[in-house]
């Protein structure tokens, strides 16, 4: 299929946490992102120019709200649109109150079917005056979400077929890496098998390999859970450290990734499912690895 819009980057996620203000504190002062705004319902946070990477917003239940991706044209957004409309998808269009305050231009929502999982398309959003002074952590991006679905390899060939997400790398019955096509980055985005429809963990990528050593023992004087690492991913050669948040969601630290061409680019691995397809460094996952609350599906 020749697919009629372009990525331009994983721009967003809306996460739904259960304490807005301690979230608040704990994503701006030991994850190191910046406050664009806040009230009592909804924080923006950001790590670059944009106007938001994170949102917050307060809720009952821990997990992802949306994921939203930036296309590379007004015209790309519109095109995206009737392309899921003939698939028999139902985009809608965000209200212009919704993306008032989203600080967005023209946007849409649709549900991928199998995970369930919401995301929003668009192609320009408010870049603020100054740029983001890293703190804690030299952040450079957002770098991708990995959720898990119950129906795995549904919702992967639904990601390939229907949104145009490529694959870099898979482990077998595992997880299938992917990129959101043509962004270089080895993944944006990732599937795994799950119990039930649920985020895995959000990523942020740092530009210092020193940024993951000193979250470890920043994390560990303010009694963060570490769940897995530090170690490195032989599919994307990213040394890695995921902690917990508030809520006990996973979130990342990763140096360092893979990029590919938009036009040549190496086939995908399938790689062998063993632990040491994760981590070269034998780094052991916490139990609570990977367990950041469901997918919501009443929005």
């Amino acid at each position: 299929m020749n697919f009629p819009f372009r990525y331009r980057k994983l721009a967003y996620v809306a996460l739904n946490v259960t304490d807005l203000p301690r979230s608040l504190e704990f994503y701006k002062t030991l994850l190191g992102l910046e406050v664009s705004e806040h009230n009592d319902e909804i924080a923006y946070l950001r790590c670059s120019r944009d106007h938001h990477n994170i949102v917050l917003h307060a809720a009952p239940e821990r997990g992802v709200k949306r994921v939203g991706f930036e296309l590379e044209s007004d015209d790309d957004v519109e095109a995206a649109f009737i392309h899921f409309q003939e698939l028999g998808y139902k985009p809608a269009w965000v209200s212009k109150d919704e993306t008032t305050l989203l600080k967005q231009g023209r946007s849409f929502r649709l549900r991928e079917r199998h995970s369930l999982l919401q995301l929003e398309m668009f192609s320009k959003s408010t870049q603020m005056a100054k740029p983001f002074l890293p703190t804690v952590a030299n952040i450079a991006r957002v770098g991708h979400v990995v959720i898990g679905a119950v129906e795995f390899e549904k919702a992967c060939d639904a990601f390939i077929q229907d949104f145009n997400f490529k694959v870099s790398d898979l482990i077998e019955d595992r997880i299938s890496f992917m990129r959101c096509h043509p962004n270089p980055l080895h993944h944006t985005f990732a599937v795994g098998p799950a119990k039930e429809n649920q985020l895995h963990h959000v990523n942020f990528m740092v530009t210092d390999i020193d940024d993951i050593g000193r979250a470890l023992y920043r994390m560990k004087k303010n009694n963060v859970q570490i769940v897995y690492g530090p170690g490195r991913h032989p599919p994307s050669n990213s040394v890695f450290i995921y902690f917990q948040d508030p809520d006990g969601m996973t979130l990342e630290y990763s140096f360092g990734m893979e990029e590919f061409p938009e036009v040549g680019a190496r086939e995908p691995r399938m790689l062998e499912a063993v632990p040491e397809s994760l981590d070269t460094w034998g780094a052991v996952p916490h139990p609570e690895f990977g367990k950041s609350g469901v997918i919501e599906v009443s929005s």
